[in-house]
């Protein structure tokens, strides 16, 4: 299968390599200037083999054996694929020459040490310049707005050194060329797309980041002599704000202090920069309202969800329904910050959901809606198929996501049309429900998997509604109950999960079974109840499912 990120290139080859070059790719053998703009960053897999879209960039992870390169190669020579990235180094034979240069595409490498995961987050940060229904070109000081990556190499001329700008947290957003100039720290930085947790240690022992984060001038940092772990050259920092806020800053690598024209240089630039953040937080902002906006019209089904699946880029395709919950900590109802650190919580999961979706299918759409993440993808194959593809995508999601986030994974039934987008969308929310008020652990289900479940919660609803009240039988052993602290009714229940073996249900509340018997003959009367009629055991298990479940655990 060939796994595509959903991306809207508009950069060449060769403005790749500018940016990436030297660092983390290098051209292996043939000619990156006959490729076409890039249509599209693909991961191969070779147990499926979808075609990949023009003009593709192609990452061939895990990818060694030479015949089976050959092959790959012409195979996405037919298809105008832009390029193959390898592992480097790269054992070049005549064969791969010989196919690298009959079918046009471009043999490229992948530093060691460089995972794969970081080469494409840099790559959709290279080529993304928009999104859906985004079709301006602005510009921010003579750049395009928002490519942190010209800015990087603007700087880096202006300072004549390797630039960096970097986030808050010490992580790489976008890096100038020449890297291979600096010394192994900041090449180690590149490649992990984060400043080492080692070196972020020495500079927050010396207090540089301190300095940085109060001075509003560029910061010197000497390599000082921290032994092996310490960078052995020079730099100048300088932070990047917007107002008060600090949003970043600026990493040259030099051979020492700045004149005072490439000082002011330095500041101009930083402004410079913090346009350029903003720009792009408030761009993602936008494209995040409005791709919610388009998924909530398509999973409503009303008159706009064929325009909304026209511009997702999904209509006329069978499409699986994925519903995403996260909850508030069990153990930390209301964390520090109430109600805003559970919606940033959120909006990161569906960030982090988008981004898992996007890796699987360049035809995916995902949007946090109200304070459930949606995630729309096309479904291969048949129904059951679709359904199984859908389960496995949401384990491997929440396998990444980890233990830290409370979350769970409904899987609708796969959507053939408009309205069976809003009957996919509903099984999903009534599955999340039920994973949600769940006791089993289970974290990814299909409504059909927990439809016994989501029945009762209905009828739950329905019984509320109504001011519906335990009668009968069940009225009576709840007040004999109260009124004695008698456990009669947590007896019928078990009685009845146990399908009337006594030995289980002892077992079930910890009793001996004499005892047990004592107590359900005791019910019997107190109840008023025949339990060996089917009727009356039927009402009395649906009225404790519906109208008493809390009296039963």
């Amino acid at each position: 299968m060939l796994e595509t990120m959903n991306l809207r290139p508009r950069a060449s080859l060769g403005r790749v390599l500018d940016d990436l070059g030297a660092t983390l790719l290098e051209v292996v053998h043939g000619d990156p200037e006959r490729a076409q703009d890039i249509g599209g960053v693909v991961i191969h897999d070779p147990v499926d083999d979808p075609i990949p879209p023009a003009g593709a960039l192609v990452l061939g992870v895990g990818l060694v054996d030479a015949d089976a390169i050959v092959e790959l190669v012409r195979s996405l020579g037919r298809h105008r694929v832009a390029g193959l990235v390898l592992r480097a180094p790269v054992q070049v034979t005549p064969a791969m020459r010989t196919a690298v240069e009959e079918s046009g595409v471009t043999l490229l490498g992948l530093s060691r040490g460089a995972p794969w995961a970081h080469l494409a987050a840099m790559l959709r940060a290279v080529l993304a310049e928009g999104d859906i229904g985004v079709t301006d070109h602005e510009s921010l000081g003579g750049l395009p707005s928002g490519d942190l990556f010209a800015v990087a190499n603007a700087i880096a001329a202006l300072l004549d050194a390797p630039i960096t700008i970097e986030d808050r947290s010490s992580r790489v957003l976008a890096f100038s060329g020449r890297q291979d100039e600096a010394d192994p720290s900041r090449v180690e930085t590149i490649l992990g797309r984060q400043v080492p947790e080692r070196y972020s240690r020495i500079l927050a022992e010396r207090g540089v980041f301190r300095e940085l984060h109060r001075s509003d001038r560029p910061v010197f940092v000497s390599p000082g002599a921290e032994g092996e772990d310490a960078f052995s050259m020079p730099r100048v920092a300088m932070a990047v704000r917007a107002g008060d806020e600090l949003l970043g800053s600026i990493w040259a690598a030099v051979p020492g202090p700045l004149n005072e024209e490439r000082t002011e240089a330095l500041c101009d630039a930083a402004k410079l920069v913090a346009l350029h953040l903003l720009r792009v937080r408030a761009g993602a902002d936008v494209q995040r309202r409005l791709r919610a906006d388009l998924l909530s019209s398509a999973l409503e089904g009303g008159r706009g969800a064929h325009e909304a699946l026209e511009r997702l880029g999904l209509s006329g395709k069978p499409l699986i329904v994925l519903g995403v919950s996260v909850d508030e900590p069990d153990h930390d109802p209301r964390p520090p910050g109430g109600d805003a650190v559970l919606v940033h919580e959120r909006q990161r999961v569906s960030d982090a959901f988008a981004m898992q979706l996007s890796a699987v299918h360049p035809r995916s759409a995902a949007a946090l809606i109200g304070d459930v993440a949606y995630g729309l993808v096309p479904a291969p194959g048949t129904g059951h198929d679709g359904e199984e593809s859908g389960r496995r995508l949401a384990n491997e999601f929440l396998d990444r996501l980890g233990d830290r986030v409370t979350a769970v994974v409904a899987v609708g039934p796969i959507a053939r049309d408009v309205a069976g987008l809003a009957f996919a969308r509903t099984c999903a929310d009534r599955a999340l429900r039920v994973l949600r008020e769940a006791r089993s652990g289970r974290r990814v289900a299909t409504l059909e998997d927990i439809q016994v479940e989501a029945l009762m919660l209905d009828l739950r609803d329905m019984a509320a509604a109504r001011d519906d009240r335990p009668t009968g039988p069940l009225a009576r052993l709840i007040d004999y109950d109260r009124q004695h602290h008698s456990t009669l009714v947590q007896t019928l229940a078990a009685w009845l999960d146990a399908f009337g073996d006594v030995i289980a249900a002892s077992e079930a509340l910890y009793v001996h079974p004499n005892t047990f018997r004592y107590r359900l003959r005791r019910l019997a009367e107190v109840g008023e109840i025949d339990l060996g009629d089917p009727e009356a055991r039927f009402f009395a298990m649906l009225q404790l499912r519906v109208l008493a479940p809390q009296l039963t655990h």
